[in-house]
């Protein structure tokens, strides 16, 4: 494997305004604005920024060029790329404020960076500190760099190597990495670090964060505002694991119907917690709502209340008659350390409405006193509601898909989520841009039910354009949430978007549609080439289950990835499961970005496990294409090397790729 080399830009200030995927995505496009001299000028870059996800329906040609025109009347003005990313910072504040904040995602899990945000909440960062100090004081690897002094770079200095991330990962959602996929050495190399950290990312990605415009290179070099973000997303997936009714059956409480449970499981965690401190405030006799963990929580009379009736053995009416909020806030942290809950606020915090740190402290709150009582009629309710495992998985699956492309709305419940159709149009215009009519959608909250309706329409109207199956299928069956339909459609767009990426690599040139048993066939090849022998008939083949079959494959595309002491034979179930486990994080450390979860290796979803080899097999192609880039010599000098747009996309690809395809083939 290559190492990264990332864009380096020599103004500091400028370089630390972008992510690295940024920056190679805006360096594609400013190489695109060449002219036929083989320079880029002030003039080049109208017809190249409109077509920036960043400017698009915002920012016309004309605009852009008018923009441009205020910092210099000479549009044949050559410029370099530091001007170039000066230029797009100017357009992005403009477009910013033309466009106003339209994001429909309230999320507390959609991504708390921008590239023009660098600022760090020394609050929030002691909190985490806190919080990994107590959490991780006892792991084996880790019990020799901790406690973190809060008060020094230790955090970020010590987050380079990638195995604390890691470390958190496993924390918030046990078991989501193998542990023996962790390069844990005092002194990494480059390239042990570097797959530590696309570990960390595929991983985090695979339980729900926002990861779109963080590189492997970002964190190796601890960019303050990007390890903060990550690990607040990572740590609040923790504190909110259990609001759920399958980890939290007694939730039902808060409703009266099974009607209203499926209302329950629809919400966020976020506003699950919410809808539980407003059940404990009513019963206080609390006349307010609380709708969010700032401004609501500022005057501290709402934890005063909460706390006086879940811990009534600690409660007192001092807090109450305090009328000074900071005096107020330190009487309600005396409170909540006699429950253990403190670790994530101070009196600052709670006065000034930090909305993390409070979400946080609610969550912990939550966590050691939740108030509920086991209510077995009402438990009646979440048992009816429950999926089977198979439909649980799936919904999982494609939850986490959508979330990782980085569309504005965050999805926390798929079904329905999807209902309203604004979700599903998003992910096709993420996949492909220009399929949707945008004129003819509209935008949630949606109050005329027709509405969505036309969107639902428009979404199977273009599915049959990708040639979807979709017979007898119409848009009021998402509308309705009918599940299998909406499963079986969402299927057919990763799929999609799979083969997509696959012909761009394989077979762009040709123009050929790639196939699954094409894939199968690559897999098989692979293999065999290798010099190894395991072979399947199709992506149900029950010797998939042994995990053999993905570790050779995984071997043969990148020899050194898999330590092949830690493989089991793969007769008994146990060994199956460690195999399983194995093969995933093994494939995310290799830079694969999968979703599915051991029991769809044991059991052999099919439908994983071709997106499992579809993803191995686009990075061994991409692999390619990058050593073609840095050895051009190889092939003939060809510079087509793959661009990546701001998002990180592939837009384009060399014709080496295709020579190896044909050639594999």
């Amino acid at each position: 494997m290559s190492s990264f080399v990332g864009v380096v830009v020599s103004d500091q200030w400028l370089q630390n305004q972008f992510t690295q995927v940024e920056l190679r995505g805006l360096n594609s496009n400013f190489l695109s604005a060449r002219n036929q001299s083989g320079k880029v000028t002030l003039g080049d870059l109208p017809p190249v920024m409109c077509k920036l996800k960043a400017f698009q329906h915002i920012l016309s040609e004309d605009d852009i060029k008018a923009i441009l025109r205020e910092s210099s009347s000479d549009m044949t003005e050559e410029i370099d790329f530091e001007s170039f990313l000066r230029a797009y910072l100017n357009l992005q504040a403009r477009a910013t404020a033309k466009k106003g904040d339209s994001k429909t995602s309230s999320s507390f899990l959609k991504a708390t960076t921008t590239t023009l945000r660098h600022t760090i909440s020394e609050s929030e960062r002691a909190s985490y500190v806190a919080h990994i100090n107590s959490f991780l004081r006892d792991d084996p690897f880790l019990k020799d760099f901790l406690p973190i002094d809060p008060c020094s770079n230790q955090l970020f200095d010590l987050a380079k190597d990638g195995v604390l991330l890691c470390k958190l990962i496993n924390l918030a959602v046990p078991g989501t990495i193998d542990e023996r996929a962790i390069n844990t050495k005092n002194v990494l190399n480059p390239w042990e670090r570097n797959e530590n950290h696309t570990l960390c990312l595929n991983s985090a990605k695979a339980i729900g964060c926002t990861v779109v415009n963080i590189g492997t290179q970002d964190l190796i070099e601890a960019r303050p505002h990007l390890v903060v973000g990550l690990i607040s997303q990572i740590i609040k997936i923790q504190l909110l694991a259990d609001l759920n009714l399958r980890k939290t059956p007694q939730l039902v409480e808060l409703v009266e119907d099974s009607k209203e449970v499926e209302e329950l499981m629809s919400l966020s965690p976020e506003k699950v917690l919410l809808k539980w401190m407003n059940f404990h405030l009513k019963k206080a006799g609390y006349k307010k709502e609380v709708t969010n963990f700032s401004s609501d929580l500022k005057d501290g009379e709402a934890y005063a209340h909460l706390l006086n009736t879940l811990a009534p053995e600690h409660g007192t009416t001092s807090t109450l008659d305090t009328e000074d909020p900071t005096e107020r806030a330190n009487l309600i942290l005396e409170q909540a350390e006699k429950l253990d809950c403190k670790r994530y606020v101070t009196p600052k915090d709670i006065v000034e409405g930090s909305a993390n740190l409070n979400l946080a402290f609610v969550a912990q709150i939550f966590q050691h006193r939740n108030g509920l009582t086991a209510d077995t009629k009402k438990l009646s309710f979440a048992v009816m509601m429950e999926d089977d495992a198979q439909t649980s998985r799936e919904e999982r699956c494609f939850r986490l898909w959508i979330n990782s492309l980085g569309i504005d709305t965050y999805v926390d419940n798929l079904f329905e989520d999807v209902r309203t159709g604004w979700v599903l149009l998003e992910v096709l215009d993420k996949l492909s841009q220009g399929l949707v009519n945008w004129k003819q959608a509209t935008k949630p909250p949606i109050k005329m039910p027709f509405r969505k309706v036309e969107n639902c329409n428009q979404v199977i109207s273009i599915g049959k354009e990708l040639n979807f199956s979709l017979v007898n299928v119409a848009g009021n069956d998402i509308v309705q949430g009918n599940k299998k339909l909406i499963l079986a459609f969402l299927w057919q767009l990763m799929r999609f978007s799979m083969l997509q990426l696959l012909k761009n690599l394989k077979f762009h040139a040709l123009g050929k549609e790639i196939t699954d048993a094409d894939i199968l066939n690559w897999a098989n090849s692979k293999v065999k080439s290798a010099g190894r022998r395991s072979q399947i008939e199709s992506f149900k083949d029950k010797n998939i289950s042994s995990g053999k079959l993905f570790l050779e494959l995984l071997s043969a595309v990148e020899p050194r990835v898999v330590n092949w002491s830690l493989v089991t034979k793969g007769k008994t179930d146990e060994d199956k499961k460690l195999n399983a486990t194995y093969i995933i994080s093994v494939a995310r450390k290799l830079g694969c970005s999968i979703f599915l979860l051991p029991e769809d290796i044991i059991e052999v979803n099919q439908k994983m496990m071709l997106t499992l080899t579809a993803s191995i097999m686009s990075w061994s192609l991409q692999k390619k294409t990058e050593n073609s880039e840095s050895n051009p010599a190889e092939i003939g000098g060809s510079d087509a090397s793959p661009a990546a747009t701001p998002d990180g996309d592939i837009v384009s690809t060399t014709s080496e790729v295709e020579k190896e395809a044909e050639q594999e083939r």
